[in-house]
């Protein structure tokens, strides 16, 4: 059972840096996300693949390096995982903006799509 939970965290990583990853590449290109990943690297010891795991660190870093622009970001971010998820409305995301910062939501998230894989799993 430890090795699906750990599987499964893995997982939830993975599609977290994923999707940070997408929106970066989107909104700024390829080389200005580099320029944002080697930043990241030498002011705050984060490898991409690292991001999900470090979410207060990269949130800390992404705001350093764009200021008040980092905002927008990160609620795009937060927009497209909730919409990945398929947890929230639009609604719902306004509410927990309002209550949690960026890496909080990060957190909570996670959290909760593995109280879902627990239970989905419990069900079968």
């Amino acid at each position: 059972m430890k090795n699906i939970t750990m599987q499964q965290m893995s997982k939830e990583e993975d599609k977290i840096f994923k999707v940070i990853d997408k929106v970066l590449n989107q909104i700024f290109g390829k080389e200005a996300t580099y320029l944002i990943y080697r930043y990241l690297e030498n002011n705050y010891s984060i490898k991409p693949e690292e991001i999900s795991e470090k979410i207060d660190l990269f949130a800390k870093g992404l705001e350093e390096f764009l200021k008040t622009g980092a905002y927008a970001i990160e609620r795009k971010i937060l927009e497209d995982i909730y919409s990945s998820y398929d947890l929230l409305r639009k609604l719902e995301i306004e509410k927990i903006h309002q209550e949690y910062d960026f890496a909080d939501q990060i957190k909570l998230l996670t959290g909760k799509s593995q109280i879902l894989f627990s239970i989905s799993n419990f069900k079968h």
